[in-house]
């Protein structure tokens, strides 16, 4: 159970991070707009979120090292969210890339 909260933790702040990046693109006429923006306070709160959820799992058991094994899934879900959100490019070589990242995981939680 808490091992699933700990890849939603994951999966969000791979969506932060698209808000980040939405956020970053726009052309403010501030600089303070820059970052004082929706889309950045919302990536941020977002992102703080994830924290928190990691931290009470840690709090209800899962380890360090676990947590650490589960959060290199966000090198497949930020790609994967750049490719659908602003139709980033993945290269053969990010995808062997993801691939031996996952394979690591798994072998790592065999």
């Amino acid at each position: 159970m808490y091992y699933l909260l700990v890849i939603f933790a994951v999966f969000s702040a791979a969506g932060a991070q698209m808000l980040l990046k939405k956020g970053a693109c726009i052309t403010w006429t501030t600089w303070i707009g820059q970052y004082v923006n929706p889309w950045v306070i919302s990536g941020y709160v977002i992102m703080g979120c994830s924290l928190f959820l990691n931290v009470f799992c840690l709090s209800q058991g899962v380890l360090v090292k676990e947590i650490g094994g589960i959060e290199s899934l966000s090198y497949l879900f930020v790609p994967l969210l750049s490719w659908l959100v602003f139709k980033e490019k993945i290269t053969c070589r990010k995808m062997i890339a993801i691939i031996v990242v996952i394979m690591g995981v798994i072998v790592f939680f065999i």
